[in-house]
């Protein structure tokens, strides 16, 4: 299982962000994004900011996609079908 390695900077989730995640996972079956530092709150809160975007691109993305909280980092899968 091929990994891919992304990250989320200040400018957040964006069309460009979205359709790079898009090409990744056309190689990849799962995407390490790591939230850096100046896209998210200080101190814990910021941890909550990693699971916004992580709820976001899930919204985006749709059934077929897990996504997995690990510190600062989002690990999203796609799975083959959907998954409730």
């Amino acid at each position: 299982m091929a990994i891919g390695n992304t990250q989320l900077g200040k400018n957040g989730i964006t069309e460009n962000f979205i359709l790079s995640l898009t090409n990744h996972f056309k190689n990849h079956d799962l995407m390490k994004i790591n939230v850096l530092r100046s896209a998210r709150e200080a101190g814990k809160e910021g941890k909550e900011e990693a699971r916004k975007y992580a709820d976001e691109l899930l919204k985006h993305f749709g059934p077929k996609y897990t996504a997995k909280i690990i510190g600062f980092t989002i690990i999203m899968k796609k799975w083959r079908k959907a998954r409730i």
